[in-house]
């Protein structure tokens, strides 16, 4: 309560009413995958060339799928994603020093043994003959091949035409840096911020580097890949802390740490035994994320169409059949890769154009050529009650996701839109009530939190994901005594019963064609 301890004029806020609940993002992948190069914490991405940048590009498919994956999620117009790149615990990082500073590779593998880098004065340096320099100039580069021994300095003029130049892959310069930790530009922060190739920290306090070395260092040959990578690295592990004590976790349990994700890829998950069992596993206790799970070529074929089924029982997951033929830029030729990928950006494009309640089907697969398999109708009336979504082409039309289907034989919940709609709805709430925790617990409370949910579901059945021609059909939500007894009041539980009636996709379209005498009245079928 306010205290009024002088006489005057008090004016006061207060809230009465809902308070609005904001949707969430239900368009937001999370990839998971070996790739080229690059940190391992999870990076947020928004585009194929910035995925290029930071991880570097494709790599022979028995290694991984993961770059068409991501390739393929923003041909199909997915817009965000985020990419945690999986690598064996047993990889080393480069590591080494160079006059004053101590630099090691963002992430673990031989690729680090191919960063060089140069120091020499910055451009604002007043006196570039000083030692210690005030400011200096830091040239990283990188190669995704082996530069020519010895290296050609391809920052040097005079070197433009030497037969022995090798342009590398990527450079990325940092102009003025100092050793002031109050400057913004500080060496440690803004290269630690804005690097894809390398951490940086210093040996000698107060100094950054003497420039009298301006010629390209490779720092050491101490990264090394290690062995192939398996399910526990896929789980994740808690990386060691940074300098400045920032602390990451790779894969599964990085992803755990961003809420924004709520479509899980992980394209290479043939290859890695039980890997599908524990991404179902991940979206099923954490309730606010879905897996797109494909085929495994190597047993599921045409021939043996009886055994094609899901991995699992579940309403977390949808599971694809067969795989797709892309043009593969590596090889310039055609190449089979899984479809999930392609299917992350079909999800996240219907969600943006038309809402999380459109099933994610009949759309064009944009970037496939062809298929792995021809499946015919009766095929499909064989796999599509199991619960695998089956791609198919067809004449004119293109090749198109012919299934919208969960991996659950629970009738409830056998739509991918019906168990979606529900993540984002469950979510959004969850979200947009957290000022309820610790309010008094009284009539007040629960008619606001009616309110606040009545308005939030009366938006989403007007968007169309609700059935019913009134709200009141679509829709219901109870929060008073009769959803809560007096011992969960005393024990500080507030509860709200909450019931939607989902739309469910047309999946089988009947039109009954019967003749019509001419002149007659039709009479009631």
């Amino acid at each position: 309560m306010p205290e009024y301890l002088s006489p005057g004029v008090y004016v006061e806020e207060f809230e009465i009413g809902a308070k609005p609940i904001e949707g969430v993002s239900t368009s937001t992948a999370g990839f998971l995958g070996p790739t080229m190069r690059g940190p391992l914490e999870p990076r947020f991405i928004t585009g194929f060339e910035q995925f290029k940048r930071i991880y570097g590009g494709y790599l022979p498919a028995d290694v991984t799928y993961l770059p068409y994956a991501v390739e393929g999620f923003f041909k199909n117009g997915g817009q965000r994603c985020f990419v945690a790149r999986i690598a064996p615990q047993d990889g080393a990082t480069m590591s080494g020093a160079h006059d004053t500073v101590n630099i090691e590779a963002a992430g673990p593998g031989i690729w680090g043994n191919r960063i060089a880098v140069k120091i020499e004065p910055g451009s604002l340096q007043p006196d570039p003959e000083s030692e210690p320099c005030q400011k200096i100039k830091l040239t990283v580069m990188y190669w995704d091949v082996p530069p020519p021994t010895p290296p050609v300095d391809p920052t040097d003029p005079s070197k433009a035409t030497d037969p022995n130049r090798r342009d590398p892959t990527l450079i990325e310069v940092y102009d003025n840096l100092t050793a002031d930790s109050t400057s913004i530009d500080y060496f440690e922060t803004r290269v630690n911020a804005q690097s894809n190739l390398i951490k940086i920290s210093p040996l000698e306090k107060d100094n950054i580097a003497n420039p009298s070395k301006k010629e390209l260092d490779f720092l050491s040959d101490t990264g090394s890949d290690g062995s192939p990578v398996g399910l526990d690295d896929y789980k994740g592990r808690m990386l060691p802390p940074l300098p400045d004590g920032t602390t990451h976790r790779t894969g599964l349990k990085g992803f755990a740490e961003i809420d924004e994700i709520s479509i899980v890829c992980a394209p290479d998950h043939h290859m890695i035994q039980t890997l599908d069992a524990e991404l179902i596993t991940d979206c099923t206790q954490r309730k606010d994320r879905f897996a797109i799970l494909h085929s495994n070529p190597a047993k599921d074929n045409l021939a043996a169409v009886a055994n094609i089924r899901p991995p699992q029982d579940t309403t977390y997951a949808a599971f694809y059949f067969p795989w797709i033929k892309i043009f593969d830029p590596r090889t310039n030729q055609e190449a089979l890769i899984p479809p999930s990928g392609y299917i992350a950006g079909i999800y996240a494009n219907t969600d943006v154009e038309r809402g999380v309640h459109k099933a994610p089907a009949n759309v064009v697969v944009a970037g496939a050529t062809g298929l792995q398999f021809k499946i015919t109708k009766g095929e499909q009336d064989i796999l599509n009650p199991r619960g695998v979504n089956c791609l198919r082409a067809f004449p004119a039309r293109g090749i198109r996701v012919w299934g919208a289907r969960t991996c659950s034989t629970n009738t409830l919940w056998k739509y991918i839109n019906v168990r979606r709609l529900f993540i984002f709805i469950e979510e959004s709430i969850e979200q947009g009530t957290q000022w309820v925790v610790f309010e008094p617990n009284d009539e007040k409370l629960w008619a606001r939190v009616t309110q606040t949910i009545t308005q939030f579901l009366t938006t989403v059945w007007r968007n169309g994901a609700l059935m019913g021609t009134k709200a009141e059909e679509a829709f219901f939500v109870k929060c008073d005594r009769t959803t809560m007894t007096q011992d969960d009041i005393d024990n500080g539980r507030l509860i709200c019963i909450i019931g939607i009636a989902p739309v469910k996709p047309a999946e089988f379209v009947i039109f009954r064609i019967t003749q019509y005498p001419g002149g007659s009245e039709l009479e009631e079928i």
